[in-house]
């Protein structure tokens, strides 16, 4: 039986980067379970196990606009100094996180630093950066 839309499905992978650094792997833990086509999972890695079966391994390498997308200046934040609470003591690489629009949580991530004010990223961390997933499907349900 071949993996389709729907199928609830269980793998187990490795993703690394193009330098060869290993990003997150289920390797030594429990495999990873989703939905296909559910939207819960980046576009690329969705669609790589789409028609698999049990048993099968692939290699994929998925580009940035299917993974967690292009890095975006808008999702660069100027924050003056003055509206940083002060119980926060910035430097540069401190993650944060933020209420953004809907009252959601925003992860962001101090980048750079000037007399007035902080500049945070808000881009995800992988976010312009070309994927590699070494792929082991282990169910269907």
């Amino acid at each position: 039986m071949q993996a389709k839309k729907g199928d609830a499905v269980t793998v187990h992978y490795t993703g690394r980067l193009e330098d060869g650094s290993v990003f997150d792997s289920s390797v030594s833990r429990q495999p990873l379970g989703f939905t296909l086509g559910d939207g819960n999972m980046i576009r690329g890695f969705d669609a790589a196990v789409y028609g698999m079966v049990i048993g099968d391994k692939k290699t994929v390498t998925i580009p940035a606009p299917e993974a967690y997308g292009v890095r975006r200046e808008d999702m660069m934040i100027d924050v003056p100094l003055s509206q940083v609470p002060p119980n926060i003591q910035p430097e540069i690489g401190l993650q944060l996180t933020l209420q953004g629009g809907g009252g959601q949580p925003m992860q962001v991530t101090v980048v750079d630093m000037t007399e007035e004010k902080i500049v945070l990223d808000a881009n995800h961390d992988l976010a312009g950066k070309d994927l590699i997933f070494d792929i082991e499907l282990v169910m269907i349900n």
